[in-house]
């Protein structure tokens, strides 16, 4: 008997396709659509109800059954509510990675388990081992579409019904499958942003929620006041867009760059031409999760990311009773507090933990 695979349907060409290869290898398959996010954008649409739209579309070409399912309470409980307190803090948090671990493959598994399922899938670009018992997570194919970075929270248990249709496929040969069956997500443009965000502006979409309070923006090297910032929460280490400051006294023109924010002083920092201020060399990260189980050695080599796409950075890894500290061999621009960093081999994503402090 075909065993059961319940697919997380997004509206994207990507999971569309996982549930068409999924199958002709022989699967019994469901779609399952997750509303994870309620609200209207600002033109008073819901981007759900067109992509749920899509789902169907895709599931009528390909024969398979489609149900939708309600996140939205949990989203918000579990993911949304941290994205904000971080926000709040003057940190960058990453609730790509929360909403893998808390929804994606938390209630969304828990759901297709209880609807008998074998497995579920997504449409991720990476790989999985199951061997005797243990799951390991591995980079796709596509390198420059690998997506392991925002599963670096995933325990063995989430892992172990999972499958990644994608891991050994690129983007252009995805596109041309959809293209081949008139599916009509097979020229819909990748979302990009914030999962529940969506295209609108991430700026008007803080502020229905965490009021802005505006203040002094420093030229870092003088001290000197060089503007006025909107509320600390909207900028980011390394940011140049938006700062809405021209040339220096000495009629240097050129980009100033976000490189520190003092909470507490409500200050924000900038740079004009000199990037060391952004330069770290090591960090110490806490929530470790380890994939599959916590390394034998406390201390260690490996390689990391610090933010999505990044190519791998070489560190040394020291594990210690609250935490890791990770030591860079070249020395990094823009690592920033709440986001998270990843561990690789050549072929294995380790696992990752939040970044909580970075020492330049």
């Amino acid at each position: 008997m075909a065993k059961t695979v319940v697919v997380g349907m997004s509206g994207g060409v990507d999971s569309s396709v996982a549930a068409y290869l999924l199958k002709q290898q022989g699967y019994n398959v469901i779609g399952l659509f997750m509303l994870n996010w309620e609200e209207d954008d600002e033109s008073g649409v819901c981007s759900a109800v067109s992509d749920y739209e899509d789902v169907k579309r895709v599931c009528n070409v390909i024969g398979i059954p489609y149900y939708t399912v309600n996140f939205a309470e949990q989203y918000l409980s579990r993911v949304f509510s941290y994205f904000l307190e971080e926000y709040k803090n003057g940190r960058t948090p990453n609730p790509d990675v929360l909403c893998n671990r808390e929804i994606k493959f938390g209630p969304f598994l828990e759901y297709a388990r209880s609807l008998g399922a074998d497995y579920i899938a997504t449409g991720h670009y990476c790989d999985i081992l199951h061997d005797h018992g243990v799951h390991y997570l591995k980079k796709a194919v596509d390198i420059n579409k690998d997506q392991t970075y925002f599963l670096n929270q995933l325990s063995q248990d989430q892992l172990s019904q999972v499958l990644f249709p994608l891991g050994k496929m690129i983007k252009p040969e995805v596109r041309k499958i959809a293209e081949e069956l008139g599916l009509s997500t097979a020229k819909k443009k990748d979302s990009t942003g914030i999962c529940f965000i969506g295209e609108r502006k991430f700026k008007q979409f803080l502020q229905n929620y965490l009021p802005a309070k505006s203040g002094d923006i420093l030229d870092y090297a003088t001290g000197k006041k060089v503007g006025t910032h909107e509320g600390i929460m909207y900028y980011t280490l390394g940011q140049r867009r938006g700062l809405n400051l021209g040339g220096t006294e000495d009629g240097q023109q050129g980009r100033w760059f976000v490189v520190d924010k003092d909470v507490e002083k409500n200050i924000l920092y900038v740079s004009h031409g000199d990037e060391r201020p952004l330069m770290s060399k090591s960090l110490f990260a806490s929530r470790i999760n380890w994939i599959p189980f916590p390394p034998k050695e406390k201390e260690f080599d490996c390689y990391a990311k610090f933010r999505y796409r990044q190519p791998d950075q070489k560190v040394h890894v020291k594990i210690e009773d609250k935490g890791v500290t990770v030591s860079f061999y070249e020395e990094q621009r823009a690592v920033t507090p709440g986001q998270y960093v990843v561990f690789y081999t050549d072929t294995d994503c380790l696992g990752g933990g939040v970044i909580e402090k970075v020492y330049r």
